[in-house]
């Protein structure tokens, strides 16, 4: 553990969802994990319960809502409920991801923006701040009333491919799609390189049909970046377009692995070499395959709790490149 953080009124908390990276973030501040007990009535009903008082606390929720999507939700409004009935003085949750960020407009008649519903629910249950990463749409922070500190992953997955001395114009970043254009673009700002991107038409949801590629990959390393990797049939048919034409080498990346259905199979048959992901989604063992490298946000999220509960600055931890050693007086 990091020296013991000074303020005794600074908690955090871990629900069901991802423990581990909660205690990297706990670890990084320099404060043990608050106890808390997360059971099930045999209905499947969420019975939560603080073993500690919190009573003016500022408390910090752990809590992805990755699969068991509606469970985690859940879990999380159950637990500020609790919180505020406690007397905490805020309750700030960490959302590493954020489920149902997909459903951010509506693309079709009579669709939900379940997005902003989940938005919604959160703020209503009372939840004073937000702290996420690389949401889905960047426009869902303006679906809260409350502050929403948005941090990125792009120097973190990075950070990997630096290491490994990949970078420069022999590289070239390529974004599965036109929205990936931004995210393609910080990444490679970080490595220096140019970018590609892939025109692909979506005929129905998780399907998606590879159909021509702007800019040069003969010949490159190509690395793919995206937010979340579902399915992986976006990334793994972009893998197979950029080696049809010429790409020397094809890694991919992306902050948050969601792997449902046949991604592992698919990321397995693929020619990706390598798959760098963060931990801001628990893998289970049957996950963790040769191919598939995680590197943590704990160190990130870590850094940003302690400025924002020490009323500092967030911004440098994203305009920067972050390698856990941004100062203090930044």
């Amino acid at each position: 553990m990091s020296e013991q953080y000074s303020d005794p009124k600074l908690k955090i908390f871990a629900l069901s969802s991802n423990k581990p990276l909660a205690e990297k973030i706990a670890q990084d501040i320099g404060v043990e994990l608050g106890e808390v007990s997360v059971t099930k009535f045999s209905d499947g009903e969420i019975r939560i319960n603080i073993e500690e008082s919190i009573r003016g606390d500022h408390v910090y929720v752990v809590q992805s809502t990755s699969a068991p999507t509606n469970d985690n939700l859940m879990e999380v409004l159950i637990m500020i409920d609790a919180l505020k009935r406690a007397s905490a003085k805020t309750v700030n949750i960490v959302m590493p991801y954020y489920g149902y960020a997909r459903q951010d407009r509506k693309a079709r008649s009579r669709e939900p923006i379940t997005a902003k519903l989940v938005a919604n629910m959160i703020e209503k249950a009372g939840a004073d701040r937000m702290l996420t990463l690389d949401l889905h749409a960047s426009q869902i922070q303006g679906f809260f009333d409350i502050p929403v500190d948005h941090l990125l992953g792009a120097s973190l997955l990075a950070n990997w491919f630096l290491d490994k001395g990949l970078g420069g114009e022999d590289t070239v970043v390529v974004s599965p799609d036109h929205g990936g254009v931004t995210r393609a673009r910080k990444l490679a700002e970080f490595l220096k390189s140019p970018i590609a991107i892939i025109d692909k038409r979506r005929p129905k949801a998780n399907v998606a049909q590879v159909m021509n590629i702007v800019g040069n990959v003969e010949g490159k390393t190509a690395v793919l970046i995206d937010d979340l990797i579902d399915t992986a049939g976006t990334i793994t048919l972009a893998a197979d377009a950029l080696v049809e034409k010429g790409a020397k080498d094809v890694y991919a990346c992306g902050t948050h692995p969601v792997f449902s259905g046949p991604a592992i199979e698919r990321i397995e048959e693929s020619p990706i070499k390598k798959m760098i992901v963060t931990d801001s989604i628990m893998l289970p063992e049957e996950k963790k395959i040769d191919k598939i490298v995680q590197v943590s946000v704990g160190e990130l999220m870590g850094h940003a709790i302690k400025r924002i509960h020490e009323n500092r600055s967030v911004s440098p931890l994203f305009e920067k490149q972050f390698k856990g050693y941004i100062k203090d007086d930044e």
